[in-house]
């Protein structure tokens, strides 16, 4: 299994190997490290505005020593993930486009099995998924899963022996997700599951789960999050389309919220 692995040296980022490294053993890993302006960090810059005699020559030393202030940022990520078992290789380039979408971009490059980035939680107040995050899951073309850094002693031990909980509406968006849970997950137990919105008895799934309240992608997420919490769920796979043609905004599908809702792993699904 081959995975690209979005890194910045963070906690964040540092909890998505650590914790795909169970869901994913054994893989061969790719350590991402993105460069965007202005490129170094602010220490780096402070310090070599002090010793550069122009600007053409702070533009040079930023250059250089950006470069390698970057690598070994990533050398990092890749003693992480070997440590977990992986067969890791660092990969550091400069985009300009921003990282989410420069990590997407290199998922398209590379055509791994799964991307994984980690979700950056600031506050009661925040989103839980960080915007690098949401443009990584909205825009790559391969499964991207997204791992929280503020997971409890329980949901860690469940992704080390859990089900995968699938989230299915009877579209081909959720065709698609029970097919890669399968692809992804061998050695777990797969297990779907239809959230009635009153639509959904014909719907082919292991379970069928009734919503609290409500109506809308929020009611239908907190329905799957909280079958995937009872389950003991290792990580929850939804498709980033459903029953709608259209592609919609990301933040207001049953993927986006259940993003919102959970703090166990969740690998979204392309749609076609």
């Amino acid at each position: 299994m081959k995975i690209v692995v979005g890194y910045d040296g963070s906690l964040s980022a540092n909890s998505a190997i650590r914790t795909s490294s169970e869901l994913f053993p054994a893989a061969e890993a790719v350590i991402v490290y993105l460069s965007t302006p202005p490129f170094g960090s602010r220490g780096l810059r402070a310090r070599l505005r002090h010793s550069a005699r122009n600007v053409d020559e702070l533009i040079d030393l930023v250059d250089r020593e950006s470069e390698g202030e970057s690598a070994r940022l990533v050398d990092l990520g890749v003693t992480l993930a070997r440590a977990a078992g992986w067969t890791a290789e660092p990969l550091v380039k400069r985009t300009w486009a921003g990282e989410g979408l420069g990590l997407a971009q290199v998922g398209e490059e590379l055509q791994p099995d799964v991307m994984v980035v980690g979700a950056r939680g600031i506050g009661a107040s925040e989103s839980k998924i960080g915007s690098v995050s949401d443009l990584v899951v909205h825009h790559a073309p391969r499964p991207v899963l997204v791992v929280s850094q503020h997971m409890l002693s329980a949901e860690h031990q469940a992704v080390v022996d859990g089900p995968v909980v699938v989230g299915v509406d009877g579209s081909a968006g959720a065709d698609r997700a029970i097919k890669a849970a399968e692809q992804l997950f061998p050695t777990r137990t797969v297990v779907s599951a239809a959230v009635d919105d009153g639509d959904a008895e014909g719907v082919d799934a292991t379970h069928h789960v009734k919503r609290f309240r409500g109506s809308g992608a929020g009611a239908t997420a907190d329905a799957l999050v909280a079958f995937a919490d009872e389950q003991r769920a290792a990580a929850i796979v939804v498709g980033s389309r459903g029953r709608s043609a259209l592609k919609k905004v990301l933040l207001g599908s049953v993927a986006g919220a259940t993003l919102q809702r959970t703090f166990r792993p969740v690998l979204v699904v392309p749609g076609g």
